[in-house]
């Protein structure tokens, strides 16, 4: 029944990709392990989590590790993306467009031309 609810959670984790995952039913809890790329990926499992169970929620434990804890993300550029547009969608704010800039020199020479396809790095702030 736990498992049922939690399903969403457990969907996410498939399509991130989650390395050494196990789940486990133990009484009326859930208990979830993993490894995830980044941080942000994390952060979208706990969303999850969160959405479904509530800010504490009590019939989940998960445990979830990160593998690159240099970075925020991994993006792909889209067509019609910007810096700012991609800045807005990982902090929040598309100010911080310069953080992801700077982190990309090597592959940038202007914040105002990305191209669909490239792979940038989304810094930790």
């Amino acid at each position: 029944m736990v498992k049922a609810k939690y399903q969403s959670v457990l969907d996410l984790g498939e399509k991130l990709n989650i390395q050494n995952g196990d789940v486990q039913v133990n009484g009326n809890k859930l208990e979830v392990k993993g490894v995830a790329n980044t941080q942000y990926e994390k952060n979208l499992l706990w969303d999850e989590i969160k959405r479904i169970g509530g800010e504490n929620p009590s019939d989940i434990m998960a445990d979830i590790k990160v593998a690159d804890q240099t970075i925020y993300a991994r993006h792909t550029v889209s067509s019609g993306e910007s810096l700012s547009k991609i800045a807005k969608h990982y902090y929040g704010d598309p100010m911080k467009y310069n953080a992801i800039f700077e982190a990309n020199r090597d592959k940038l020479k202007n914040p105002d031309l990305i191209h669909p396809g490239q792979d940038l790095v989304i810094p930790n702030l």
